[in-house]
């Protein structure tokens, strides 16, 4: 039996969590646990790990259910456009990304100064996209320039 504690629910209010649609559960278990020093809080049905102070819950895809009549659930497949990614806040941003990296993460490049941050990106088993980043600027006032508008 799991402690509530370990559990994503909250006694009151409301806590926010991740869910990923994967296809390999243990291997996207595995990942979050060892890349991001997670705790495997449930192995299956859902897998949910712990990570700092959120949970991620994965499962395999699947087709509509009662609750969600209309969706299907799917991993994403290579080239596939990105419409949310998850947003990973670090202390120490060079030193997760050789830690990381160590243990099997593969980004995209390595960081890059954007002024107000330092920041890459990754991806999980499943193509699942992951910001990693550090704030520097933004405390002390210092923000990306704007996104270059079209027309």
């Amino acid at each position: 039996m799991v402690e509530r504690s370990e559990l994503p629910a909250p006694v009151e209010g409301l806590v926010l969590t991740h869910f990923l649609t994967v296809r390999d559960v243990a291997r996207s278990r595995a990942f979050y646990a060892d890349v991001f020093g997670g705790t495997v809080v449930l192995d299956e049905n859902p897998a949910i790990v712990k990570v700092a102070n959120t949970w991620i819950i994965m499962n395999p895809g699947g087709g509509p259910t009662p609750d969600k009549p209309d969706v299907t659930l799917t991993a994403p497949e290579p080239g596939d456009p990105v419409s949310a990614f998850m947003n990973v806040r670090v202390a120490d941003i060079a030193t997760f990304y050789r830690a990381a990296t160590a243990r099997g993460a593969e980004f995209l490049t390595e960081p890059i100064d954007r002024k107000a941050e330092l920041r890459c990106y990754m991806r999980d088993p499943d193509g699942h996209l992951i910001e990693v980043g550090q704030a520097t600027g933004m405390l002390e006032g210092v923000y990306a320039d704007p996104p270059a508008t079209s027309g």
